[in-house]
C-alpha cells in the first residue's frame, strides 16, 4: 500500500510563487519516477514535470523556466517550485510516482490532488 500526500496549494496572485510537496509512504523499495500532473476544468490531465531516479528532469513547454521539480530521496518527497505563476496555471495538481514495492510489484500511484488558483 502506498500513500501520497500533497500539500502547498492555494490562492496566489499572478506573478507569485508556490511550492508544492508530495510525500510518499508505504512499503516502497525504490521510486523510479516522480512527476507532477495538472488538470484544469474542462481539460485533460497533463504532465507538468518529471524527475527520474538518476536526477534527470523533464518539463512541459508551457512551464519551462518558471517551474522546477526536485526530490529528496531520503524523505521520499518530491517538490514543485512554481514561480511567475499565470492564471493559466490554475488547476488541480497531482503527484504521481512509479515505484517498486518491497513485495516486488512495480506500479504507478496517484495522490489526491491539491488546488492551485492563480487570480488577482
Amino acid at each position: 500500500q502506498v500513500q501520497l500526500v500533497e500539500s502547498g496549494g492555494g490562492l496566489v496572485q499572478p506573478g507569485g510563487s508556490l511550492r508544492l510537496s508530495c510525500v510518499a509512504s508505504g512499503s516502497i523499495l525504490s521510486i523510479y519516477r516522480m512527476s507532477w500532473y495538472r488538470q484544469a476544468p474542462g481539460k485533460q490531465r497533463e504532465l507538468v514535470a518529471t524527475i527520474i531516479s538518476g536526477g534527470s528532469t523533464n518539463y512541459a513547454d508551457s512551464v519551462k523556466g518558471r517551474i522546477t521539480i526536485s526530490r529528496d530521496h531520503a524523505k521520499n518527497t518530491v517538490y514543485l517550485q512554481m514561480n511567475s505563476l499565470k492564471p493559466e496555471d490554475t488547476a488541480v495538481y497531482y503527484c504521481y510516482i512509479y515505484a517498486e514495492m518491497r513485495a516486488g510489484t512495480v506500479s504507478g500511484y496517484w495522490g489526491q490532488g491539491t488546488q492551485v488558483t492563480v487570480s488577482s
